[in-house]
């Protein structure tokens, strides 16, 4: 399975390049930009950890805190990019071993020698999921091995060689110019490409079959459409035998896939056979071939020479099938069946769009019932620790135990229902990202906007069922006239072979 995927850790979106190194690695980092420690030490599966430096970068940022720290420094704006992450699925055909090596020569080769610094940690938690999250710095680092520019200002000159002042902007007129290729977008393909190139050496070296193909099926050339990522808790369950959202996604894309294939393989032999017909230009109309047989049955009653129509009910709805599709020869079936291949890749392509925005909305839904659910859990821990601060900065007698005792309350709170407040701080970061300047804490997102669109697009998916299943129908009407009208032309031929014989002796 081919997975890659790029994301950036930005502040602007509330994200901290502290927490998700202490987060990926599974430790315990204080963030000296606003005081926040993050401690994931019981985080499990968490199998292989390293860091990788440039050359010219100090020897201290081996160590993760310091290397962190140093960027939550340098990035002054509120909305600064902080890190670039890399999460990248492993071959599972390949042993841990391997796995930690192919990471190292890729993130080594690919970024750390391009001036990066690279925080890998491999995650694998019970031996089927193994991945990697790899955090790259996005600055470069000057000779002194100090945090260079991510870009540069080009300050627009006059005829004499001075700067031009924009009185509308106040300032001077400039363009921003990046001191590193790092960010073009022809970067990630690139990247992505290199990715399945050493994965697919070392699977080769292993003596494994399969090889990862980092093109989009389309590119491919492959009529399949893709399923969904599951993530590992999602994998894990179904592991287990317990259904998900995601793992329900996939097992309709499956079926989708299952019925193109079926209906593209029906209709390539079809194809075939139209090309082949159509060759022979003496082929008479397919009208009529089917009533000059009807028509000698009805005169001679030989069984023999009707035997391809069965009866004369059969006949009469090919016919009837040809008349209403305007079809009366062998060019006008291909044109029809063009038309059927057509529908078929117009389905496919409707389908696509559909089924990622059913997976991005489902996604909406389920972060929207979280925060709706467990947002008062979040506001009555907020509750107590407003209390315990304003309780901290009083005086007097017994204002220090009446402190510690809210303290004491708003932990105990914390801890009984940290499943629930987690649960609504992801939907909220969610949310936040999603929503961006319409998120309103106070207000619950969009249920009933996102639930009437899913409604609308799985009304569409059914449309495209119907056309599906009205595909298929003509499709086997087309495959029955093939079969009549080749028995058919055969019968004829044999028919005709006696009495050419009889010319010829004469």
């Amino acid at each position: 399975m081919y997975h890659l995927q790029i994301k950036i850790v930005s502040r602007g979106k509330g994200k901290s390049a502290v927490a998700a190194a202490a987060y990926r690695a599974g430790e315990k980092i204080r963030n000296e930009y606003d005081g926040v420690t993050h401690d994931y030490t019981r985080k499990r599966g968490i199998v292989h950890t390293e860091i990788l430096l440039p050359a010219n970068a100090p020897p201290e940022y081996a160590d993760r805190a310091v290397l962190w720290n140093a960027v939550e420094r340098v990035e002054k704006a509120k909305n600064s990019q902080l890190a670039r992450e890399l999460e990248i699925a492993i071959p599972i055909e390949l042993t841990r071993a391997q796995g930690v090596s192919l990471i190292h020569e890729y993130i080594k080769t690919h970024f750390v020698e391009k001036g990066m610094c690279a925080d890998i940690a491999i995650h694998d938690v019970d031996g089927t999921n193994p991945h990697a999250h790899v955090l790259l710095t996005m600055r470069p680092f000057n000779e002194d091995r100090s945090w260079g520019d991510k870009q540069k200002k080009v300050y627009h000159l006059d005829e004499q060689g001075n700067k031009i002042y924009d009185p509308v902007k106040r300032q001077y007129a400039c363009n921003k110019i990046q001191t590193t290729d790092w960010h073009e977008h022809s970067r990630a393909e690139e990247w992505r490409e290199a990715w399945a190139v050493c994965a697919n050496a070392y699977l080769e070296r292993g003596g494994h079959a399969k090889r990862l193909d980092h093109r989009s099926y389309k590119r491919q050339g492959l009529d399949i459409l893709p399923t969904v990522h599951l993530g590992a808790a999602a994998f894990q369950m179904e592991q287990r035998g317990i259904r998900t959202e995601r793992g329900d996604m996939n097992r309709e894309i499956e079926i989708s896939n299952k019925r193109l294939r079926e209906i593209g393989a029906r209709l390539a032999k079809l194809q075939s056979w139209l090309f082949e017909e159509m060759q022979n230009t003496d082929t008479p109309t397919l009208a009529d071939i089917i009533a000059n047989v009807i028509n000698r049955h009805k005169q001679t009653g030989q069984q023999s020479n009707f035997y391809v129509i069965r009866n004369l009910q059969a006949g009469a709805e090919m016919l009837n099938f040809l008349t209403t599709n305007n079809i009366v020869d062998l060019p006008g079936l291909d044109d029809f069946f063009k038309g059927m291949v057509n529908q078929r890749f117009v389905i496919r392509d409707k389908l696509k769009p559909i089924e990622r925005r059913l997976e991005v909305l489902d996604e909406h839904l389920k972060h929207s019932a979280n925060f709706k659910s467990y947002r008062s859990y979040k506001k009555q821990y907020d509750k107590l620790n407003a209390e315990y601060k304003t309780l901290s900065k009083a005086k007097g007698f017994g204002a220090e135990r009446k402190a510690n005792k809210a303290r004491e309350a708003a932990n105990e709170y914390y801890e009984n229902h940290l499943p629930q407040i987690t649960q609504y701080k992801t939907a909220e970061r969610y949310l936040k990202e999603v929503m961006g300047k319409h998120y309103d804490p106070a207000k619950l997102p969009p249920i009933t906007k996102w639930t009437a669109e899913r409604e609308e697009k799985i009304a569409e998916k059914k449309q495209l069922d119907i056309e599906y299943r009205e595909l298929k129908a003509n499709t086997a009407k087309v495959e029955k006239m093939r079969s009549s009208v080749y028995d058919i032309m055969g019968a004829e031929r044999r028919r005709e072979q006696p009495q050419r014989a009889q010319d010829w002796e004469r």
